[in-house]
């Protein structure tokens, strides 16, 4: 019982990291009504630009007080991303306002690129670490109860308080704000939010920026626990599966979609993986979306898509 849990709390943690990647497609997918292909991206160059700044401000400053170059740092690369959101608003978004969905996706994949190869000319192309203090040693709870104990990771721990954190603040945003219910406004009719007096240009750059704090949230816990190197922009290709589970208009559908792939993952490849070779991990959950796509294609809490002729 106690190995069933140790995993099960594992699986729920690896859950939250892909919840914090699959917010970015939520957040996008409710302002524009277009899935974001730049959201790997947009994680990978949060993550550059919280590592370099991280060394470059005591070189800069002569700063040696820890958590005082970490909030600076923080701060700098969140300025960043405001300004790639605007960047991105201006001279992309702005000159596809009621173009169909295809061509805003296609802009969003052309983004990704530009911000790969931005990222590597600005930031380098080694691979750099993250450092905020994040404790790395694991506990041990319930000894009493179970032989050995239960080990968590702190790190994942930390990491799940702040996606839940960052959800609830999000869900909030867009339910009790006015330019929450502007946003999902914009998503359904972009012609008949104009004609009523939302800013359509204003509401994109909001939030752009949201998301872009959000890719560097999540950017910063990834490269804390691997590393920020260009392979971490594929960890938004482990959170598609996440956004079909849920919904790409739920931004709770994103955080229980990913406790549900993460359990499901870990759990399949301890307790199925011996019986067929292993391997699970990396297919399960591509496996699950595909299923859900052909019976719910709107996910779990995902809003169903009724066409009126």
């Amino acid at each position: 019982m106690g190995f069933f849990l140790e995993t099960l709390f594992g699986g729920l943690m690896a859950g939250m990291l892909y919840s914090l990647v699959a917010l970015g497609f939520v957040l996008i997918y409710k302002a524009s009504g277009v899935f974001n292909f730049a959201q790997g991206a947009m994680v990978l160059f949060a993550a550059l630009a919280m590592a370099r700044f991280a060394e470059w401000i005591p070189l800069w400053t002569g700063l040696n007080h820890f958590v005082l170059t970490a909030f600076l740092a923080f701060a700098a690369a969140a300025l960043v991303m405001f300004g790639v959101a605007w960047v991105i608003e201006r001279l992309v978004l702005s000159k596809l306002v009621n173009q169909e969905g295809t061509t805003l996706l296609m802009a969003t994949l052309g983004v990704a690129y530009f911000l790969d190869g931005v990222g590597q000319s600005i930031f380098g192309n080694d691979i750099y670490k993250i450092d905020i203090g994040m404790p790395k040693d694991p506990i041990l709870l319930l000894e009493s109860v179970f032989p050995g104990g239960i080990m968590i990771s702190k790190e994942d721990v930390i990491a799940a308080v702040i996606a839940a954190v960052l959800v609830a603040m999000l869900t909030l945003f867009f339910q009790k704000t006015p330019t929450g219910r502007a946003l999902r406004a914009v998503a359904d009719d972009h012609q008949a939010a104009q004609s009523i007096g939302i800013p359509l240009d204003r509401i994109w750059v909001i939030v752009w920026c949201v998301a872009g704090v959000v890719a560097l949230v999540a950017g910063i816990i990834w490269g804390s626990k691997l590393g920020v190197q260009f392979t971490l922009s594929t960890v938004a290709m482990r959170a598609l599966p996440v956004v079909i589970l849920g919904g790409l208009t739920s931004v709770p559908g994103a955080i229980i979609g990913g406790l549900i792939i993460g359990v499901g993952e870990k759990l399949s490849e301890v307790f199925l993986g011996p019986y067929v070779g292993g391997g699970i991990e990396i297919w399960f959950a591509y496996v699950l979306a595909l299923v859900f796509l052909l019976f719910r294609p709107q996910g779990l809490f995902g809003e169903k898509i009724i066409d009126r002729v």
